[in-house]
């Protein structure tokens, strides 16, 4: 083996090596996007669920409210009976 043949084997080895360097980045950046893409898709998805929960809790707030007035307006109803009827009974 001469100087020159053993130069050219580790010339060809340096030149796999950078090959394989070059594709394991590619590789790396692929998986790097991939796993981005997937964080994202999962951050939209959990904030589509929390929009769809808060419009939940809005519609409930809504419900409540309008139950709350309408108690109210019973309560009100029944304390004006209540007095007529008390100012009837202390008329006769």
């Amino acid at each position: 083996m001469t100087a020159e043949t053993g130069d050219g084997g580790v010339e060809l080895a340096a030149r796999r090596l950078d090959r394989a360097l070059a594709l394991l980045e590619q590789r790396l950046a692929q998986k790097i996007a991939e796993a981005g893409a997937g964080a994202d898709a999962a951050f939209d998805q959990d904030r589509a669920q929390l929009a769809a929960a808060l419009n939940e809790a809005r519609a409930r707030e809504r419900e409540l409210e309008e139950a709350g007035e309408a108690a109210s307006a019973a309560l009100s109803r029944a304390i004006a009976e209540i007095r007529a009827t008390i100012g009837e009974a202390s008329e006769a």
